[in-house]
């Protein structure tokens, strides 16, 4: 959530961020009027309470009919206490519920627009150009196929649409990416992470994703706990109602976790293959840092994200999205999409996002300098997206035979192997 005396001093700059974002401009003022009515019933509260003590102090000095007078009065007082105490909750509770309903403030160089209005910053490699290579590249489910790699047909069977099985070369894959993944982080000082994949109401909502997110959540009714769509959630809640020393940041957290996702309003979209799925995994990069390194911090977790890329060979370009394609706890947001051969176009593998204080305002993290205590800003990136991941390197490395080859970062982890390899129809 954004700082109130930010809302109080400056209105008009929040009114600009919801109509970049797209979002309802109204809630500004009755947020202005809830946080008004908020603060001047705590101030009548207040006053009432300070005249109920200082009665107090003169009923046991009183006798007779002035005394019988100071009880009447603290009955009327008392009953006008408790009114102005219920009228104090009832406005901080308004105003809560419309400041969980804002968006960040969007940082002044994004791009306005929506999600077809993003900047690209940065085109990184060149395509392949297949036919002149001689041969018509094939999608990854046909090579996962030929692979023994990617099974959707029994995933459906199993579970539904939007699930799969990897099998032989596509698991070990995965574990390969993972494996490199992790390890870049930590040689980047990342802290490795396993998550819980179930988490709290209080930290799905405080990392934004119960607002404009929430159709695409998972939740367990019976217990009351979220299945978390990126370990992002259970990162952020990590040091949930803690103060941390100032001089101990940047904290650095790599997280592999399953991500479960509804993909509600996908109907229709990437239904072919691995690309937009239920669940898949992930490892995120996540951060805690003070308020005025975010932005640089931000920029340091793109350059982590385009090191990976890179080093899996892959042609990527890096774009800054659109206001209107932001979500609600991101300030800006750069992606980083690879080259998908047979759709023709980019698509995001990696993301990452600059929250500044509002996660931390949500989950009560703050930092400590001294004697002074304020919140901290917190940023995340995906580092590795494993089945979008997968795509992008069968499709782009892929062989006229069907093979694919595999890129050298991947080597170590896939015991030495180069080449992945066509095998018997199972």
């Amino acid at each position: 959530m954004i700082d109130l005396r930010l809302l109080r001093e400056d209105p008009d700059r929040v009114r600009a961020s919801q109509r970049a974002r797209g979002e309802d401009v109204g809630i500004v003022d009755a947020l202005l009027t809830a946080d008004e009515r908020r603060r001047s019933s705590s101030v009548h509260f207040d006053e009432l309470r300070a005249e109920q003590k200082a009665l107090g102090k003169l009923i046991p000095k009183a006798a007779g009919d002035e005394k019988a007078e100071l009880l009447k009065k603290a009955g009327e007082l008392s009953a006008a206490v408790k009114a102005a105490d219920a009228e104090q909750d009832a406005a901080a509770e308004e105003t809560q519920r419309l400041l969980l309903r804002l968006g960040n403030l969007v940082h002044p160089e994004v791009p306005v627009g929506g999600e077809d209005d993003f900047a690209v910053l940065e085109t990184v490699g060149t395509p392949r150009d297949f036919e002149a290579e001689g041969f018509a590249p094939k999608d990854h489910l046909e090579l996962g196929e030929l692979l023994g790699a990617i099974d959707t047909e029994r995933g459906a069977k199993v579970s539904g649409s939007r699930f799969y099985y990897l099998t032989g070369v596509g698991a070990l894959l995965e574990f390969a990416l993972v494996n490199a993944a992790m390890a870049q982080a930590t040689a980047a000082g990342f802290t490795p992470v396993l998550t819980p994949a179930l988490v709290k109401p209080k930290a799905m909502e405080g990392t934004g994703f119960l607002g404009q997110a929430a159709e695409d959540v998972y939740h367990l009714d019976k217990d009351d706990l979220y299945l978390v769509g990126t370990s992002e959630v259970p990162l952020a809640a990590y040091h949930m109602d803690e103060i941390l020393e100032a001089d101990a940041l940047p904290r650095r957290y790599a997280g592999f976790s399953s991500c479960f996702r509804r993909e509600a309003g996908s109907y229709g979209k990437d239904t072919r293959g691995i690309f937009r799925v239920h669940q898949f995994d992930k490892v995120e990069m996540f951060v805690y840092t003070t308020p005025e390194e975010a932005e640089a911090e931000h920029q340091r977790l793109l350059e982590w994200e385009k090191q990976w890329l890179t080093s899996l060979e892959l042609p990527f370009r890096v774009v800054d999205l659109a206001s209107g394609d932001l979500g609600s706890s991101a300030t800006r947001k750069f992606d980083c999409e690879a080259w998908i051969p047979t759709q023709g176009k980019y698509r995001e593998l990696t993301s990452t996002s600059n929250t500044t204080e509002f996660q931390s305002r949500r989950l009560s993290i703050r930092m400590r300098e001294g004697k002074r205590v304020r919140p901290l800003a917190t940023l995340n990136g995906t580092l590795c997206a494993v089945t979008r991941t997968i795509v992008a390197i069968l499709e782009n490395h892929q062989q006229a035979d069907g093979s694919v080859r595999v890129p050298e970062v991947l080597r170590p982890f896939l015991g030495g192997r180069e080449v992945l390899e066509p095998v018997a129809a199972r």
